[in-house]
């Protein structure tokens, strides 16, 4: 057993500062942007049903096109943070995604939603990358999982605010102006964020004491160099964690956004006008018990635990919280609820706390690498799992489908973590060999 996971973590220093936190609140506001940003097609579907008469099979295929695109965007954009810094990396994401938004407007055919989805999921596959990187720079790993679930939270506050705005500038001023306004949104994000963020060691304003702060892991360092790149990186077994952990897990949240709103009308004949509140209700469950999960681990390393003993019992005890959903379609409506909204705060837990194994494990030029490879990862397997949905529940009973796959995604968490844990036990700095990418 080596040293760094028997010895307790450092004694916290008094945090001076609080700019870290106003860089974590602006990649919130973007994630939140995000989120918002992929829903309106689904909100503005029935204003499109009618004008482009399209079939469901279509409107499935041009959703498909964006899944495909974002995990494509991942892997490219994962690259291209690394190489050319996160400030830029992220500037020029959300520029390409906000002017794909904006294109939809101009939009007047299936083909044409086809070929703006793809733009959209493309250019929004430097987030995540872009997030994680910027956290691994600006934050100390005591820190990093809490503040990782509060920028990913925006994730749930999008699916909040998104039915909440949407459909009321659709209905107002038309389909095209949502999206308008959606893209205007990001261009007017960019108006903080460059005088705003830059890397800890060339930020005015920024006390030595909040920088000694941020840099105190004292097994931080890494060696310097290129990015390892995309063959480096796999020939790495704890590469291969990370990528198999995203593939079997993130799905599952897939599988909320888009089934959800179907299995409350197929099972407990609840059409979106009756089961919205129970939605809405959902992600507000996620949004707050969520950052409680990413907040548990960081605590954990505080009181003196490992980052490995801290990390993974945090996870086991995420993927132990997926479970009870088990019996969501043999509960009432409310209590229903109540099962899903814990299995989807416990998916986000999970999820910051994976993400913030890259950062305990390889060095910070490699991250975003490491995460767009992952995440395209996710995104596959965010394709797959819910057609494999759809061709399950045009076979089977609605209750019966859904029990099959509500027990998929409970046994989904656990199975992933053995099997992460096998091929990374512990979560300590890459010897300098590897992470030099030889």
């Amino acid at each position: 057993m080596s040293l760094a996971e028997t010895a307790p973590a450092p004694a916290a220093v008094p945090p001076v500062g609080r700019v870290r936190w106003i860089i974590c609140g602006l990649l919130f506001l973007a994630t939140t942007i995000n989120y918002i940003d992929r829903q309106i097609l689904a909100l503005v579907k029935e204003f499109l049903d009618i004008e482009l008469g399209w079939t469901n099979e279509q409107f499935g295929m041009v959703n498909s096109a964006f899944q495909g695109a974002y995990a494509v965007g991942l892997l490219l954009f994962g690259w291209f943070v690394d190489r050319y810094g996160t400030k830029i990396g992220y500037a020029v994401s959300i520029v390409l995604w906000s002017l794909a938004a904006i294109g939809h407007a101009a939009v007047g055919s299936v083909a044409g939603f086809f070929v703006a989805r793809m733009a959209l999921g493309g250019a929004e596959g430097g987030n995540f990358p872009s997030a994680i990187k910027a956290v691994a720079l600006w934050f100390p790993k005591r820190e990093r999982a809490f503040a990782t679930a509060l920028f990913n939270s925006g994730t749930n506050v999008g699916a909040i605010i998104a039915p909440a705005l949407i459909p009321i500038i659709a209905i107002t001023l038309g389909w095209r102006w949502a999206f308008i306004f959606a893209g205007a949104i990001g261009f007017l994000w960019l108006l903080l964020w460059f005088p705003f963020y830059e890397e800890p060691e060339k930020r005015k304003g920024l006390s030595a004491e909040e920088l000694a702060f941020i840099q105190g892991d004292r097994d931080e360092a890494r060696p310097g160099g290129k990015p390892m790149g995309w063959g480096g990186a796999l020939r790495l077994r704890q590469t291969w964690a990370f990528i198999i952990a995203k593939f079997m897990t993130d799905p599952v949240w897939w599988f909320f956004l888009i089934w959800l709103p179907d299995y409350f009308k197929k099972t407990r004949g609840l059409v979106i006008k009756q089961s919205w509140v129970h939605l809405v209700t959902i992600y507000a469950i996620v949004t707050v018990l969520s950052i409680a999960g990413g907040w548990l681990t960081g605590k954990l390393t505080q009181g003196g635990w490992s980052v490995t003993k801290a990390r993974k019992a945090g996870m086991f005890l995420y993927a132990l919280c997926v479970l009870p959903i088990l019996f969501a379609t043999r509960v009432g409506d409310w209590p229903a609820v109540l099962l899903i909204g814990l299995a989807g705060a416990a998916h986000q837990a999970w999820s910051a706390n994976l993400f913030t194994t890259v950062s305990d494990i390889f060095a910070k030029k490699d991250i975003a690498t490491i995460i767009g490879i992952g995440g395209m990862a996710g995104s596959i397997g965010g394709i797959l799992f819910p057609w494999f949905s759809g061709w399950l529940l045009d076979r089977l009973p609605a209750t019966q489908g859904y029990t099959i796959l509500f027990a998929i995604c409970a046994s989904a968490y656990l199975v992933a973590f053995a099997i992460h844990h096998a091929l990374c036990p512990r979560l300590e700095p890459l010897p300098e060999k590897a992470a030099l990418g030889a």
